[in-house]
């Protein structure tokens, strides 16, 4: 399998919705044109970004439909398919496959704590459904679970599975998965926050929840890493980072911040579902300095 079509900047689709908070078509139709004109590399529809967790199945399909009417062919989708019951997730995946989705994806089972045994069952079911590659996606701090060695080890006999999305925050995991994985293995890095130490330790590509708010940015990041001008590199990784914290100051969800930073550059896809927080009040003034703070730092590395 030709696996550069993986490589790259991948952003994590953000859910969009109408007035009344329901998945908006035509919201969905305007991010995906925007995403596609600052040329990134692919998209990771229906994760943490996409709220997932927080929508009905039917939702969950509409926001794939939609994106594959849009983008495919155009850009690399990945499908994320986890969901709370097996069933759930096969019935997603088999969706995505015939939406034409390039691989699928998925979290490890929550709420309850299972063996690992549990956790690999789950997996191998989700790819016995459909005929797609699989990516692993490891984020211990909202799972509770750890991706350990020894289930990758297995996981990786499996010749579906391409590649694992790693967002735990030491680089160290990247680094062993990687070494784990081979050449002929992808490694996405997760946490935005360390998207250039990641691709120096390991890492082969990103997918990111903010990456949506500044593609301009990680796109150049990507470019510096894979030129070797690490100075500039690591100077625009501290810009990150300090939006990354400034999204992350105010009252309410990130996603609803960075739905309020999209509204202003024109792109409306509402704001957040209940139990996540929209931004209110007074933190409404302070979407425009975070929004300044992105446009100066692309237009200080002359994009």
């Amino acid at each position: 399998m030709v696996l550069e079509k993986f490589k790259g900047i991948f952003p994590a689709f953000y859910a969009c919705y109408d007035e009344l908070g329901e998945i908006s078509e035509e919201r969905t139709k305007d991010l995906c044109q925007h995403l596609f004109e600052k040329k990134v590399h692919g998209l990771y529809v229906g994760g943490s970004s996409g709220e997932c967790i927080y929508q009905t199945l039917e939702e969950r399909k509409a926001t794939l439909k939609y994106v594959s009417d849009n983008l495919k062919g155009k850009l690399t989708l990945i499908a994320h398919v986890g969901a709370p019951s097996t069933r759930d997730s096969i019935t997603l995946a088999k969706y995505a496959a015939e939406l034409g989705y390039d691989a699928l994806s998925a979290i490890p089972p929550i709420y309850f704590k299972l063996p690992e045994s549990s956790i690999y069952k789950y997996w191998t079911d989700i790819m016995e459904a459909a005929e797609l590659p699989f990516i692993i996606y490891n984020i211990p701090q909202t799972t509770g679970y750890s991706l350990s060695i020894n289930l990758f080890k297995k996981l990786l006999e499996n010749p579906k599975v391409i590649g694992v999305k790693n967002s735990s925050m030491p680089v160290l995991d990247i680094e062993r998965f990687k070494a784990e994985g081979g050449e002929n293995f992808i490694v996405f890095n997760g946490p935005d926050e360390q998207y250039v130490s990641g691709r120096l330790i390991g890492a082969d590509s990103g997918i990111g929840g903010t990456y949506g708010a500044m593609p301009e940015l990680f796109l150049l990041a990507e470019e510096y890493v894979s030129t070797g001008n690490f100075n500039k590199a690591r100077s625009i990784q501290r810009d990150i980072n300090d939006i990354i914290i400034a999204l992350c100051s105010l009252n309410g969800s990130m996603y609803s911040v960075i739905k309020e930073v999209l509204k202003l550059k024109g792109v409306n896809i509402g704001s957040v579902r209940e139990p996540l927080e929209p931004v209110t009040g007074e933190d409404l003034t302070k979407i425009k300095g975070i929004k300044e703070m992105i446009d100066n730092a692309i237009l200080k590395y002359g994009r």
